[in-house]
């Protein structure tokens, strides 16, 4: 595939720009660094786009803090002038990682998400009698940055756009030479692309037709136990070799009619549900929304909210939880105004 040149002089341009400070507002218009940046709007970014014009932009702020749900994971956010450089960047090579991905590959894309992915993966439940689940050992942190910024190089030609690239990636390690920060939106399209290797091995190098990946978290399906463990070697083989990552220990074989977790839902050939970690988190959630409520912490709109977007997780289309949702909700009375449970 032709490589992709004349990019650095869109990032650059000023209406892309004030796009990409348009985005980077989404959610965070109230928090400080956000405000003083659009209360000199003009002046900022004029000074951005010398800066990446002369090649000594300003990099590697970030606020770090630790999230404890589903599991604990060290959040890296960039500060709001970098949030904007990371939008500029992807409002213009976003198309170029999009033409490399397979299909059935559905984090971080338009049109894609979970819910396609959870849908996908039912379809090839139905179709065949066994799964296999993988899952590579600390994802984020494992991804190399020689592999990367050399797979990088194959996809882009424009020099600029490489030199840049390379300073966000080399911004931050978890190891000498390793890792990607989880809450950085290039980061995420980075950490999708590295695995596209590894889609297309899988689809074209073994020719798996069942296949799905959301993020580092994908599964295989075929008709025999003895099949998925020869593509599990497989695999094992050129994650290691190719990407320099590495499987969790325990990969898991077993037939589609016992069900597999996948996406915070269980999956079987005909329906699919929420997992047991789902449905405890889901609870726990909503009572501690009753308890700040009570305790005059959030108000009536507040609970509301937050309840009716809790509610939503589980009311995906072709999610067979109402009754568990409607017994959790109707054992809490949430502020007298109850979620729609259907």
């Amino acid at each position: 595939m032709r490589r992709a040149n004349h990019l650095f002089e869109r990032i650059v341009e000023r209406d892309n720009l004030r796009l990409a400070v348009h985005k980077a507002l989404k959610g965070k218009r109230s928090k400080r660094d956000a405000r003083s940046f659009v209360a000199r709007l003009d002046e900022n970014l004029e000074a951005m786009r010398s800066a990446l014009l002369g090649g000594d932009v300003r990099l590697g702020e970030y606020h770090q803090f630790t999230i404890f749900d589903p599991k604990e994971r060290l959040i890296t956010a960039p500060c709001f002038r970098e949030r904007v450089l990371h939008h500029a960047i992807l409002n213009v090579c976003e198309p170029i990682f999009e033409r490399v991905l397979i299909a059935d590959t559905f984090a971080c894309r338009r049109g894609k998400g979970r819910l396609a992915a959870l849908h996908r993966a039912r379809h090839f439940a139905h179709r065949h009698a066994f799964f296999l689940k993988l899952d590579v050992r600390r994802y984020f942190d494992s991804v190399s940055h020689e592999v990367l910024v050399a797979r990088l190089e194959r996809l882009f030609k424009d020099r600029r756009l490489l030199a840049l690239l390379r300073r966000i990636i080399a911004g931050f390690e978890t190891t000498p030479g390793r890792g990607l920060p989880i809450g950085s939106l290039t980061s995420q399209h980075f950490a999708n692309f590295y695995l596209g290797g590894f889609d297309r091995f899988i689809k074209e190098g073994l020719r798996i037709g069942g296949y799905v990946r959301y993020m580092d978290d994908s599964a295989l399906w075929g008709d025999t136990s003895a099949g998925l463990r020869d593509h599990l070697a497989a695999a094992a083989g050129f994650l290691k070799a190719e990407l320099a990552l590495e499987l969790k220990p325990s990969p898991y074989i077993n037939r589609t009619a016992h069900g597999m977790d996948f996406l915070g839902c269980r999956i079987f050939p005909h329906y699919m549900t929420l997992n047991r970690r789902s449905r405890v988190r889901f609870r726990r959630k909503l009572r501690a929304l009753e308890r700040a409520h009570g305790a005059g912490q959030i108000d009536q709109p507040t609970l509301q909210q937050k309840a009716t977007a809790l509610v939503a997780f589980t009311r995906a289309d072709g999610l067979s939880s109402w009754r568990f949702r409607r017994g959790v909700i109707e054992s809490l009375p949430v502020g007298g105004h109850r979620p729609r449970t259907g």
